[in-house]
Protein backbone atom coordinates (compact mmCIF):
# COMPACT_ATOMS: atom_id res chain seq x y z
CA UNK A 1 0.00 0.00 0.00
CA UNK A 2 1.31 3.39 -1.02
CA UNK A 3 2.30 5.56 1.61
CA UNK A 4 -0.12 9.21 2.43
CA UNK A 5 2.39 12.24 1.06
CA UNK A 6 4.44 12.97 4.36
CA UNK A 7 3.61 16.28 5.65
CA UNK A 8 5.10 18.66 8.07
CA UNK A 9 2.33 17.44 10.71
CA UNK A 10 4.60 19.14 13.77
CA UNK A 11 4.78 22.51 12.67
CA UNK A 12 1.95 23.84 14.77
CA UNK A 13 3.02 22.08 17.81
CA UNK A 14 3.98 23.83 20.32
CA UNK A 15 7.64 22.03 20.94
CA UNK A 16 8.20 23.11 16.91
CA UNK A 17 6.83 26.71 17.61
CA UNK A 18 8.81 26.96 20.84
CA UNK A 19 12.51 25.78 19.65
CA UNK A 20 12.47 27.94 16.44
CA UNK A 21 10.85 31.34 18.06
CA UNK A 22 12.73 30.94 21.94
CA UNK A 23 14.66 28.47 21.66
CA UNK A 24 18.44 27.42 20.11
CA UNK A 25 16.38 27.40 17.00
CA UNK A 26 15.85 31.12 16.98
CA UNK A 27 19.56 31.12 18.17
CA UNK A 28 20.71 29.07 14.90
CA UNK A 29 18.54 31.45 12.69
CA UNK A 30 20.54 34.51 14.51
CA UNK A 31 23.78 32.33 13.92
CA UNK A 32 23.37 31.48 10.42
CA UNK A 33 21.55 34.28 8.64
CA UNK A 34 18.80 31.04 7.55
CA UNK A 35 15.86 31.77 5.72
CA UNK A 36 12.89 29.39 6.62
CA UNK A 37 9.62 27.88 5.07
CA UNK A 38 8.38 24.78 4.05
CA UNK A 39 8.68 25.65 -0.07
CA UNK A 40 11.57 23.05 -0.18
CA UNK A 41 9.63 20.23 2.27
CA UNK A 42 8.73 18.04 -0.70
CA UNK A 43 12.29 17.76 -2.35
CA UNK A 44 13.11 16.30 1.06
CA UNK A 45 9.93 13.58 1.71
CA UNK A 46 11.54 11.35 -0.15
CA UNK A 47 14.79 10.52 1.68
CA UNK A 48 12.67 9.58 4.59
CA UNK A 49 11.94 6.28 2.77
CA UNK A 50 15.44 6.38 0.76
CA UNK A 51 18.49 4.36 2.75
CA UNK A 52 22.10 3.40 1.43
CA UNK A 53 21.15 0.33 -1.12
CA UNK A 54 24.97 -0.49 -1.91
CA UNK A 55 25.26 -0.61 2.27
CA UNK A 56 22.72 -2.87 2.41
CA UNK A 57 23.90 -5.79 -0.12
CA UNK A 58 27.42 -5.54 1.16
CA UNK A 59 26.35 -7.10 4.26
CA UNK A 60 23.90 -9.48 2.74
CA UNK A 61 27.23 -10.54 0.48
CA UNK A 62 29.55 -10.71 3.05
CA UNK A 63 28.20 -10.30 6.57
CA UNK A 64 25.45 -12.70 6.13
CA UNK A 65 27.22 -15.04 4.42
CA UNK A 66 30.04 -16.00 6.63
CA UNK A 67 30.91 -15.72 10.32
CA UNK A 68 31.16 -11.95 11.76
CA UNK A 69 35.14 -11.64 12.55
CA UNK A 70 35.92 -13.07 8.87
CA UNK A 71 33.50 -10.85 7.23
CA UNK A 72 35.29 -7.61 9.13
CA UNK A 73 38.78 -9.05 8.09
CA UNK A 74 37.74 -9.30 4.55
CA UNK A 75 35.91 -5.90 4.61
CA UNK A 76 39.05 -4.59 6.39
CA UNK A 77 41.04 -5.76 3.36
CA UNK A 78 39.43 -3.51 0.59
CA UNK A 79 39.08 -0.74 2.62
CA UNK A 80 43.47 -0.97 3.44
CA UNK A 81 44.01 -2.35 0.36
CA UNK A 82 41.45 -1.12 -2.26
CA UNK A 83 39.88 -2.77 -5.34
CA UNK A 84 39.90 -2.52 -9.27
CA UNK A 85 37.89 -2.82 -11.68
CA UNK A 86 38.99 -6.28 -12.32
CA UNK A 87 39.05 -7.32 -8.94
CA UNK A 88 36.89 -10.57 -8.26
CA UNK A 89 34.68 -9.22 -5.78
CA UNK A 90 31.29 -9.26 -5.28
CA UNK A 91 29.37 -6.64 -7.38
CA UNK A 92 27.76 -4.91 -4.51
CA UNK A 93 31.31 -5.06 -2.39
CA UNK A 94 33.03 -3.28 -6.28
CA UNK A 95 30.43 -0.92 -6.46
CA UNK A 96 30.81 0.12 -2.91
CA UNK A 97 34.43 0.77 -2.91
CA UNK A 98 34.53 2.23 -6.75
CA UNK A 99 32.35 5.07 -5.10
CA UNK A 100 34.19 5.73 -1.76
CA UNK A 101 37.78 5.38 -4.07
CA UNK A 102 36.51 8.51 -6.16
CA UNK A 103 37.40 11.43 -4.85
CA UNK A 104 34.35 14.19 -5.46
CA UNK A 105 35.50 16.79 -7.61
CA UNK A 106 34.53 19.34 -4.85
CA UNK A 107 36.88 17.53 -2.49
CA UNK A 108 39.65 20.15 -1.16
CA UNK A 109 41.86 18.38 1.48
CA UNK A 110 42.90 22.17 3.19
CA UNK A 111 39.38 22.98 3.92
CA UNK A 112 39.07 19.28 5.98
CA UNK A 113 42.53 20.46 7.86
CA UNK A 114 40.77 23.67 8.92
CA UNK A 115 37.93 21.78 9.89
CA UNK A 116 39.77 19.31 12.03
CA UNK A 117 41.96 21.79 13.42
CA UNK A 118 39.13 23.47 14.83
CA UNK A 119 37.85 20.12 16.72
CA UNK A 120 41.17 19.41 18.12
CA UNK A 121 41.88 23.14 18.55
CA UNK A 122 39.25 23.35 21.34
CA UNK A 123 39.90 20.52 23.41
CA UNK A 124 37.70 18.97 26.09
CA UNK A 125 35.03 21.62 24.77
CA UNK A 126 34.21 19.28 21.83
CA UNK A 127 33.98 16.50 23.50
CA UNK A 128 31.59 18.62 26.11
CA UNK A 129 30.00 19.82 23.13
CA UNK A 130 29.32 16.13 21.78
CA UNK A 131 28.18 15.01 24.62
CA UNK A 132 25.79 17.61 26.38
CA UNK A 133 24.69 18.95 22.87
CA UNK A 134 24.53 17.18 20.20
CA UNK A 135 23.94 13.75 21.55
CA UNK A 136 21.24 14.94 24.66
CA UNK A 137 19.85 17.36 22.37
CA UNK A 138 19.38 14.54 19.63
CA UNK A 139 17.07 12.62 22.40
CA UNK A 140 14.20 14.92 21.92
CA UNK A 141 13.67 13.70 18.82
CA UNK A 142 11.44 11.03 19.53
CA UNK A 143 11.67 9.26 15.87
CA UNK A 144 15.23 9.58 15.24
CA UNK A 145 15.81 7.46 18.41
CA UNK A 146 13.62 4.63 17.08
CA UNK A 147 16.71 2.59 15.78
CA UNK A 148 18.82 2.94 19.18
CA UNK A 149 15.66 1.52 20.78
CA UNK A 150 14.68 -1.69 18.24
CA UNK A 151 18.36 -2.32 18.29
CA UNK A 152 18.52 -2.78 22.39
CA UNK A 153 21.59 0.00 22.59
CA UNK A 154 20.44 0.92 26.19
CA UNK A 155 21.07 -3.13 26.94
CA UNK A 156 25.08 -2.11 25.62
CA UNK A 157 25.04 0.62 28.31
CA UNK A 158 26.28 4.57 27.94
CA UNK A 159 30.08 3.83 28.44
CA UNK A 160 30.38 1.47 25.53
CA UNK A 161 28.08 3.68 22.97
CA UNK A 162 29.91 6.75 24.24
CA UNK A 163 33.42 5.45 23.71
CA UNK A 164 32.25 4.01 19.75
CA UNK A 165 30.65 7.58 19.23
CA UNK A 166 33.52 9.48 20.82
CA UNK A 167 36.30 7.07 19.07
CA UNK A 168 34.41 7.56 15.42
CA UNK A 169 34.69 11.16 15.85
CA UNK A 170 37.91 11.42 17.04
CA UNK A 171 39.25 9.27 14.32
CA UNK A 172 37.58 11.36 11.39
CA UNK A 173 38.92 14.33 12.94
CA UNK A 174 42.60 14.12 12.85
CA UNK A 175 45.26 15.44 10.07
CA UNK A 176 44.92 13.29 7.07
CA UNK A 177 42.83 10.96 8.82
CA UNK A 178 40.17 11.16 5.82
CA UNK A 179 42.78 10.14 3.18
CA UNK A 180 41.96 6.70 1.35
CA UNK A 181 43.11 3.89 3.08
CA UNK A 182 43.43 5.91 6.50
CA UNK A 183 41.39 5.53 9.76
CA UNK A 184 39.02 8.05 9.11
CA UNK A 185 38.42 6.74 6.11
CA UNK A 186 38.19 3.00 7.24
CA UNK A 187 35.92 4.50 10.14
CA UNK A 188 33.24 6.07 8.32
CA UNK A 189 33.40 2.56 5.81
CA UNK A 190 33.15 0.87 8.98
CA UNK A 191 30.17 2.68 10.24
CA UNK A 192 28.15 2.76 6.62
CA UNK A 193 28.19 -1.10 7.04
CA UNK A 194 27.29 -0.66 10.79
CA UNK A 195 24.02 1.37 9.60
CA UNK A 196 23.20 -1.61 7.13
CA UNK A 197 23.89 -4.07 9.61
CA UNK A 198 21.09 -2.47 12.04
CA UNK A 199 18.74 -1.77 9.14
CA UNK A 200 18.49 -4.81 8.13
CA UNK A 201 18.78 -6.31 11.46
CA UNK A 202 15.13 -3.94 12.44
CA UNK A 203 13.73 -4.76 9.27
CA UNK A 204 14.17 -8.73 10.48
CA UNK A 205 13.87 -8.82 14.21
CA UNK A 206 11.55 -5.50 15.22
CA UNK A 207 8.28 -6.44 14.14
CA UNK A 208 6.54 -3.63 15.45
CA UNK A 209 8.69 -1.08 13.30
CA UNK A 210 5.98 1.58 12.70
CA UNK A 211 7.33 2.89 9.26
CA UNK A 212 4.60 5.20 7.91
CA UNK A 213 5.40 7.23 11.14
CA UNK A 214 9.01 6.74 11.72
CA UNK A 215 10.38 5.91 7.98
CA UNK A 216 13.11 3.34 7.30
CA UNK A 217 15.68 2.58 9.74
CA UNK A 218 18.01 4.81 9.59
CA UNK A 219 16.83 6.26 6.53
CA UNK A 220 18.74 9.48 4.31
CA UNK A 221 16.92 11.86 5.78
CA UNK A 222 17.19 10.88 9.50
CA UNK A 223 21.16 10.86 8.30
CA UNK A 224 21.63 14.77 7.31
CA UNK A 225 19.86 15.55 10.33
CA UNK A 226 22.46 13.44 12.47
CA UNK A 227 25.41 14.83 10.63
CA UNK A 228 24.18 18.37 11.04
CA UNK A 229 24.36 17.60 14.42
CA UNK A 230 27.81 17.22 14.00
CA UNK A 231 28.31 20.19 12.15
CA UNK A 232 25.86 23.09 12.48
CA UNK A 233 24.91 21.62 15.92
CA UNK A 234 28.24 21.41 17.49
CA UNK A 235 29.69 25.05 16.28
CA UNK A 236 26.80 26.57 17.97
CA UNK A 237 27.71 24.84 20.89
CA UNK A 238 31.53 26.02 20.68
CA UNK A 239 29.92 29.44 20.05
CA UNK A 240 27.95 29.07 23.01
CA UNK A 241 30.98 28.16 25.34
CA UNK A 242 32.55 30.92 24.33
CA UNK A 243 35.21 29.98 21.38
CA UNK A 244 35.95 32.43 18.53
CA UNK A 245 36.08 30.64 15.04
CA UNK A 246 37.60 31.64 12.00
CA UNK A 247 35.58 31.71 8.63
CA UNK A 248 38.43 29.07 7.29
CA UNK A 249 37.42 26.67 10.22
CA UNK A 250 33.84 27.26 9.59
CA UNK A 251 33.67 26.39 5.81
CA UNK A 252 36.48 23.70 6.96
CA UNK A 253 34.39 21.86 9.51
CA UNK A 254 31.24 21.76 7.04
CA UNK A 255 33.54 20.27 4.30
CA UNK A 256 35.15 17.70 6.51
CA UNK A 257 31.69 16.35 7.46
CA UNK A 258 30.18 16.93 3.92
CA UNK A 259 33.24 14.37 2.64
CA UNK A 260 32.27 11.92 5.74
CA UNK A 261 28.59 11.96 4.84
CA UNK A 262 29.65 11.03 1.27
CA UNK A 263 31.70 7.90 2.59
CA UNK A 264 28.70 7.01 4.38
CA UNK A 265 26.55 7.04 1.50
CA UNK A 266 24.48 9.90 2.42
CA UNK A 267 22.95 11.32 -0.81
CA UNK A 268 25.05 14.79 -1.67
CA UNK A 269 22.27 16.70 -1.91
CA UNK A 270 21.11 16.62 1.62
CA UNK A 271 24.57 17.26 2.83
CA UNK A 272 24.92 21.57 3.70
CA UNK A 273 27.88 23.24 2.44
CA UNK A 274 27.55 25.95 5.70
CA UNK A 275 25.56 26.98 8.62
CA UNK A 276 22.56 28.90 6.78
CA UNK A 277 21.72 26.13 4.30
CA UNK A 278 22.62 23.38 7.31
CA UNK A 279 19.43 25.31 9.24
CA UNK A 280 17.17 25.67 6.39
CA UNK A 281 17.85 21.62 5.85
CA UNK A 282 16.99 21.22 9.54
CA UNK A 283 14.04 23.21 10.23
CA UNK A 284 12.23 21.33 7.67
CA UNK A 285 13.65 17.96 9.20
CA UNK A 286 12.26 18.82 12.21
CA UNK A 287 8.88 19.59 11.54
CA UNK A 288 8.53 15.74 11.21
CA UNK A 289 9.76 15.03 14.80
CA UNK A 290 7.68 14.80 17.97
CA UNK A 291 9.31 16.00 21.18
CA UNK A 292 10.46 13.61 23.45
CA UNK A 293 9.10 10.53 24.87
CA UNK A 294 9.71 8.03 27.49
CA UNK A 295 12.53 5.67 25.06
CA UNK A 296 14.27 9.49 25.06
CA UNK A 297 14.23 10.00 28.93
CA UNK A 298 16.04 6.58 29.28
CA UNK A 299 18.06 7.22 26.50
CA UNK A 300 18.88 10.63 28.52
CA UNK A 301 19.37 9.03 31.84
CA UNK A 302 21.40 6.49 30.80
CA UNK A 303 24.29 9.26 29.29
CA UNK A 304 23.69 11.37 31.99
CA UNK A 305 24.50 8.39 34.73
CA UNK A 306 27.26 7.07 32.55
CA UNK A 307 30.01 9.29 34.76
CA UNK A 308 28.25 7.32 38.20
CA UNK A 309 29.20 4.05 35.76
CA UNK A 310 32.74 4.58 34.04
CA UNK A 311 35.58 3.31 36.40
CA UNK A 312 38.17 6.23 34.75
CA UNK A 313 37.37 8.34 37.93
CA UNK A 314 38.64 6.39 41.00
CA UNK A 315 36.23 8.08 43.98
CA UNK A 316 32.79 8.38 44.35
CA UNK A 317 32.64 11.97 44.78
CA UNK A 318 34.91 12.62 41.24
CA UNK A 319 32.10 11.01 39.44
CA UNK A 320 28.90 12.78 40.94
CA UNK A 321 30.77 15.77 40.88
CA UNK A 322 31.38 14.70 36.33
CA UNK A 323 28.04 14.27 36.62
CA UNK A 324 26.89 17.35 37.71
CA UNK A 325 29.31 19.67 36.01
CA UNK A 326 27.66 17.61 32.36
CA UNK A 327 23.67 18.27 34.07
CA UNK A 328 24.82 21.69 34.41
CA UNK A 329 26.20 22.21 30.77
CA UNK A 330 23.36 20.36 29.19
CA UNK A 331 21.10 23.33 31.30
CA UNK A 332 23.28 25.80 29.48
CA UNK A 333 23.55 24.69 26.07
CA UNK A 334 20.07 23.28 25.59
CA UNK A 335 16.59 24.66 25.89
CA UNK A 336 15.04 24.67 29.07
CA UNK A 337 11.91 23.05 28.11
CA UNK A 338 14.27 20.09 26.08
CA UNK A 339 15.52 19.55 29.74
CA UNK A 340 12.22 19.38 31.29
CA UNK A 341 10.97 17.13 28.20
CA UNK A 342 14.18 14.94 28.80
CA UNK A 343 13.51 15.11 32.94
CA UNK A 344 17.31 16.24 33.60
CA UNK A 345 17.49 17.11 36.53
CA UNK A 346 17.68 20.53 38.25
CA UNK A 347 20.39 21.73 40.56
CA UNK A 348 22.22 24.22 42.36
CA UNK A 349 24.38 26.84 40.50
CA UNK A 350 23.99 25.36 37.50
CA UNK A 351 24.92 28.44 35.17
CA UNK A 352 28.27 29.24 37.25
CA UNK A 353 30.62 26.82 35.44
CA UNK A 354 29.64 27.17 32.16
CA UNK A 355 29.54 31.07 32.29
CA UNK A 356 33.53 30.80 33.90
CA UNK A 357 34.52 28.58 31.69
CA UNK A 358 33.25 30.62 28.45
CA UNK A 359 34.98 33.58 30.15
CA UNK A 360 38.11 31.47 30.17
CA UNK A 361 38.03 30.32 26.70
CA UNK A 362 37.85 33.52 25.55
CA UNK A 363 41.27 35.01 27.32
CA UNK A 364 42.80 31.82 26.34
CA UNK A 365 42.06 32.58 22.66
CA UNK A 366 43.99 35.53 23.17
CA UNK A 367 46.94 34.40 25.25
CA UNK A 368 47.69 31.13 23.49
CA UNK A 369 48.77 30.61 20.13
CA UNK A 370 46.57 28.40 17.64
CA UNK A 371 49.27 26.05 17.06
CA UNK A 372 49.68 25.83 20.77
CA UNK A 373 45.92 25.29 21.20
CA UNK A 374 45.62 22.44 18.54
CA UNK A 375 48.41 20.72 20.01
CA UNK A 376 47.27 20.32 23.46
CA UNK A 377 43.15 19.80 22.03
CA UNK A 378 44.63 16.66 19.79
CA UNK A 379 46.80 15.38 23.17
CA UNK A 380 43.61 15.86 25.94
CA UNK A 381 41.07 14.25 23.25
CA UNK A 382 43.54 11.56 22.60
CA UNK A 383 43.69 10.96 26.19
CA UNK A 384 40.21 10.40 26.58
CA UNK A 385 39.55 7.65 23.66
CA UNK A 386 42.33 6.14 25.37
CA UNK A 387 40.84 6.21 29.00
CA UNK A 388 37.70 4.89 27.34
CA UNK A 389 39.18 2.25 25.52
CA UNK A 390 40.69 0.33 28.71
CA UNK A 391 37.70 0.82 30.44
CA UNK A 392 36.06 -0.66 27.30
CA UNK A 393 38.78 -3.42 26.93
CA UNK A 394 38.91 -4.54 30.71
CA UNK A 395 35.51 -4.23 32.19
CA UNK A 396 32.63 -6.21 30.99
CA UNK A 397 31.14 -3.33 29.24
CA UNK A 398 29.38 -5.70 26.41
Amino acid sequence: MERIMLQPRFKDSEHFKDFWTNGNGRQLLEFSGAEVSFRDFEKFVPYYDHVDETGDQVVKDIYFTQNFHQASKEIEGYIRNGISEGDDTPESVRQLFLQVQTIPEWLDYQLIKSGAELCMRCNLDSLISLRDYCLMGGYDYAYLNKPLIATEALKKGAVKRLSETLDFWINVTRYDALKIHQKGYEFAIKTRLIHSYARLSVRKYYKDWDTENWGEPINSWDMMATYIGFSLVFMHSLHKLGNTISEEEEKGLFHLWKYVGYLLGIPENLLPNDKKQATEYFYLWTSIQPPADDDSVLLAHSLLNESMENPALKYKFQRRNLRYLHICCTWFLLDDEVCRRLRIPEVANRKAFPLVKRALNKIYDRLVSREARIRKGNASQMKVLGDYHTIVQHSNFH
